[in-house]
């Protein structure tokens, strides 16, 4: 390592544990104060323990032999006594240390999980579709609480060891100059050993960090609920265990390497350490035996030598520590220096209460960071205020990307997204986004209560019950959540006790109900009725005009029977709309959708039930 780099290091370092600092005190700023003060007393102890100690050995040989005299008492009583007062005051410091460091720990917890639960909902939701985001994001839960209180208490026993060292060197000093130089000498062997294994092992969980999810995600495989009936059914647990265990097997050879590395590295410096302090002794021993010295001398010397070397392996260890931690908090700060792309505007416009003329895509190119094919390319699409417009195609047409830059989750490259004439890009973000409910393809099912279910479609409205009553009729739930125990306050999902599962058909339906409590201006539906049997489907298609009345709504769907009822149909094939126009006059064109329709009723012809619903 050159100068240099070695530089650029210490500076990071400094940078590092300067804004852990700035963290730690915002999470913590009464407690840190309070524990910086008690360092400063552990500090400072020791040093004065080990002064009483050859003034009580010293008096002790003095008053050898002169009887039980209360003066001779006296000598002994006042140091000893002192001593322990000191004794008490340190055990006092480490309770309330102990205290103390708790406290901190549970606010710095809290305060650092809540920055990073910030930092997940403000960055792009594109970050989440690549993988070295995900790494990051791993990264920085590694370096987030449990990192900042370690940097922290190393710091802390950094600025502790530094006034204890300060005080014995003071002690020691008389006794040659060239003690302190010896004490440092011996510990800068495991200092090295440190800072080389801190720097490997650092390196080794950069490197892990994908290993260690692809962990999480076998874990995951094997012990959660929506994956329990594949793996049971099609016999996948001993490949999954299998793929684990050799996962585990690799990276904890890799650690035991490790390990014996830095075993191997300490036990050498130990005999380091050892020899060297041998030497002192010994020389502090012919000291001694020439009558130079007094034995309250050799006392404070053994004693203050012995914890001085000591203290300075913590110091230097603490410093080891330092750098080491500074390495993976780092993680934390980069990823809280995340900027998001899609943002507001310098000056947002106002977003219209209601819309007038519609969503107009204009000449609008799209690519996927990080790919080369555009998924749009010079892309126009006309979805007028008001109406029914269902969009149709194959897999891979793009029509989940329209989803994804209608909700704002992306910019176009090229060309424009206007609301009502207006590009969304002049739009704030969030108000925007409140005009927009949307049904995703695969809903996630939440696990609170039924009526909380519907009413997350509306955080920022009061729960009405009445309405979302009518969210669950509109939808088609109503009655399946009267009939369980507790109704809209049964828990839903089985991850907690007492909760009833729903089939993933009328999971669909709570999250149909709760895109419709929502009450935004723009509904957009990703193939709402996928998971509904045939009686469902046609049960929630009758009642879907009037749900959409007075709305402009954008159903993504493979299913005719769900098409045909819209105002507008757009068929989609590789990226741009090859087909546009009503049911009737797309079937008089006789064109895909003709061709499509056709061949999904002859395949319908061979279910008498589908077959009539349609």
């Amino acid at each position: 390592m050159t100068l240099i780099s070695k530089l650029r290091s210490v500076n990071t370092t400094l940078s590092h544990l300067i804004k852990t600092f700035h963290l730690v005190w915002a999470a913590s700023g009464y407690w840190t104060l309070a524990w910086m003060v008690m360092l400063l007393l552990q500090g400072l102890l020791p040093a004065m323990s080990i002064t009483l100690t050859r003034e009580a050995v010293d008096n002790l040989v003095a008053v050898s032999g002169a009887g039980l005299s209360s003066e001779s008492i006296q000598k002994i009583v006042t140091p000893v006594g002192l001593m322990a007062g000191i004794v008490v005051v340190m055990e006092l410091l480490n309770a309330a240390g102990e205290w103390v460091r708790t406290a901190q720990s549970e606010l710095i917890h809290d305060y650092m999980t809540a920055l990073i639960h910030k930092q997940s909902v403000a960055v792009d939701y594109g970050y989440y579709e690549y993988s070295e985001y995900n790494d990051k994001l791993d990264r920085a839960r590694d370096g987030a609480s449990g990192r900042s209180l370690a940097l922290l208490e190393s710091t802390g026993s950094l600025l502790q060891n530094s006034v204890t060292l300060v005080a014995m060197a003071a002690v020691l000093i008389p006794y040659g100059l060239g003690l302190p130089m010896i004490l440092l000498i011996s510990a800068f062997p495991a200092f090295s050993v440190l800072l080389y294994i801190s720097k490997i092992q650092y390196r080794w969980s950069q490197r892990t960090t994908s290993d260690r999810r692809w962990l999480m995600y076998y874990d995951y495989l094997l012990t959660n609920n929506t994956t329990a009936a594949e793996v049971r059914l099609f016999d996948y647990a001993d490949y999954f265990q299998s793929s684990y265990q050799n996962l585990r097997k690799r990276l904890r050879r890799e650690q035991f390497n490790l390990l014996r590395l830095q075993t191997l590295g300490r036990i050498v410096a130990a005999i380091i350490a050892l020899t060297i302090t041998g030497g002192a002794l010994a020389w502090m021993g012919r000291q001694v035996l020439l009558g130079i010295l007094t034995l309250g001398d050799l006392a404070l010397f053994f004693q203050a030598f012995n914890q001085a070397q000591s203290i300075v392996k913590d110091l230097l260890s603490n410093l080891g520590k330092i750098y080491r931690n500074s390495l993976f908090i780092g993680n934390l700060f980069e990823f809280l220096q995340i900027q998001p792309k899609i943002i507001d505007p310098p000056s947002p416009v106002p977003v219209p209460t209601k819309l007038k003329q519609g969503i107009r895509f204009r000449q609008v190119s799209f690519r996927y960071p990080g790919t080369k094919e555009p998924v749009l390319e010079n892309f126009n699409l006309t979805l007028p205020a008001g109406k029914i417009v269902a969009v149709v195609g194959d897999n891979g047409a793009g029509k989940s990307t329209l989803i994804k830059l209608l909700c704002r989750f992306y910019d176009p490259d090229s060309g424009s997204i206007e609301l009502d004439g207006i590009d969304l890009r002049h739009f704030s973000v969030k108000a925007f986004r409140r005009l927009v409910t949307v049904l995703f393809q695969s809903p996630i099912p939440y696990y609170t209560t039924a009526g909380e279910n519907i009413a997350l479609g509306d955080i920022s409205a009061a729960s009405n019950y009445s309405e979302i009553q009518a969210a669950a009729k509109a939808s088609g739930i109503h009655d399946k959540i009267k009939r369980l125990p507790l109704g809209y306050n049964a828990m839903l999902g089985k991850l907690f006790p007492e909760g009833s599962d729903l089939s993933g058909g009328q999971w669909q339906r709570l999250a149909l109900a709760r895109a419709f409590f929502r009450r935004a201006q723009i509904i957009i539906l990703d193939e709402p009725t996928s998971a509904m049997d045939p009686w469902a489907e046609h049960d929630w298609l009758e009642r879907f005009r009037t749900l959409a009345s007075g709305r402009t709504a954008v159903v993504i769907t493979h299913r005719f029977t769900l098409a045909m009822r819209a105002d507008i149909i757009h068929v989609m094939r590789a990226g741009q709309i090859v087909e546009s126009g009503s049911h009737d006059q797309l079937l008089a064109l006789d064109g895909l959708y003709a061709q499509s329709w056709k061949s999904q009723m002859q395949a319908d012809s061979s279910n008498p039930v589908e077959s009539r619903i349609v």
